[in-house]
């Protein structure tokens, strides 16, 4: 760590060196530590970061933003403003419309709350970590994870929902659906707040040195474990219902199902690998594992992503979101007062031919040179909004 940074951290707490006296004394048991803790007499988060060797790969570039931590944060804004406009959208013009766009917007909300959790990470992050209390920096780290774990409850409500409304042989209403689907995607929110939460609510390795992660300093290696299995069992799960979904439609007809499905594996595996080294690497061996900032920021890039392949393939929802932008323009005068499409025309189009042939033909490949095609049930009229593999 450069000497000036390191000067600033002395100064303005007790650094105790592992291998001193005073460290064994007053750090040696997790009672004294908490104690010393609790009154501020020694910075907490110092003594982790410099226990788990992050202090010493630390340069004068970690501190403040700097050019690729500014290029980060305006990434990250435009990711932000990207998914408000979409979840403005889809609440404004499509709230009471198929059970897809509960989806959508739930999809919607993690991204956006994952662009926010980046961008207060970067904020935070350099020297201003130091001076967070453990509640904050648990607060500051907590929100990335829940942000992921509602995305991946999101993804995988989808797509259970996707291959139960192509399997199932009779169609469910559509009120009773959505109402059941947004109970469940309130409940999905409540587990993934909880599980983000959990170092904050006592899942955590404070002066417990040896069980702490390098990466997160204050987080338990068993929490992290814990969220990296999890995570990735629930991305096999669905990555194999859009598998038997694939398969289904290819069995059923000559269509191919579009695989866009996979920029959220790509974009976030780097992260889980990266942690499970964490995970089964001792303390102090570890010299390659620095930073997540590139793990991060790939991360990120799938909240950018998701827009474009769970909302703007809709046409509904592109003209939800024309609709939205040109009602600001008349707002700020640059467009004249109906110009605008208004939400009733907006829910008259559909977006949907290619996917009712998904679920027609495999229902009615039978009979599908008999007889002519039966109209479909709105419950499957919604099907090409949703990504597959």
């Amino acid at each position: 760590m450069d000497a000036p940074v390191l000067s600033w951290l002395v100064n303005r707490s007790l650094l105790l060196p592992l291998d001193s006296a005073p460290h064994l004394d007053l750090l040696g048991t997790k009672a004294s530590c908490l104690q010393l803790a609790a009154t501020r007499n020694v910075n907490i988060i110092l003594q982790h970061y410099n226990f788990s060797g992050k202090l010493t790969n630390r340069h004068s570039g970690d501190e403040g933003m700097g050019l690729v931590r500014s290029a980060f944060a305006i990434i990250s804004c435009i990711i932000i403003l990207e998914n408000l406009l979409v979840l403005l959208a889809v609440l404004r013009c499509l709230r009471g419309r198929r059970w897809v766009y509960s989806c959508i917007a739930s999809i919607t909300l993690s991204d956006l709350l994952a662009g926010v959790a980046y961008l207060c990470n970067l904020c935070l992050s350099g020297s201003t970590t130091f001076q967070l209390s453990p509640q904050l920096w648990f607060l500051r780290e907590g929100i990335l994870f829940i942000a992921l774990a509602a995305s991946t409850f999101s993804l995988l409500v989808t797509a259970v929902e996707r291959y139960s409304a192509m399997v199932r042989p009779i169609a469910e209403n559509e009120a009773s659906k959505t109402l059941r689907l947004r109970g469940l995607i309130v409940s999905c929110w409540l587990l993934a707040l909880v599980i983000g939460l959990l170092p904050l609510l006592g899942w955590n390795c404070l002066c417990d040195f040896q069980a702490c992660s390098v990466l997160l300093p204050l987080y338990s290696k068993d929490y992290i474990l814990f969220s990296v299995v999890m995570f990735s069992i629930i991305l096999l799960g669905i990555v194999g219902l859009y598998i038997s979904i694939f398969h289904l439609v290819q069995a059923s007809s000559r269509q191919s199902s579009s695989r866009h499905g996979r920029p959220f594996i790509l974009c976030w595996s780097p992260l889980f690998v990266l942690l499970l080294l964490d995970v089964f690497c001792q303390t102090g061996a570890c010299t390659h594992l620095h930073s997540l900032d590139w793990t991060l920021a790939l991360a990120l890039l799938n909240s950018g992503v998701n827009p474009v392949i769970y909302s703007l393939r809709s046409v509904e929802v592109r003209r939800a979101v024309g609709s939205l932008l040109c009602c600001c323009c008349v707002r700020a005068g640059l467009c004249r007062p109906g110009s605008c499409l208004v939400i009733s025309d907006i829910n008259s189009g559909s977006s949907t031919e290619s996917s009712l042939r998904y679920r027609d033909s495999f229902r009615g490949s039978v009979a599908w040179n008999a007889r002519p095609r039966a109209p479909l049930s709105s419950n499957s009229s919604m099907m090409s909004n949703l990504p597959s593999l």
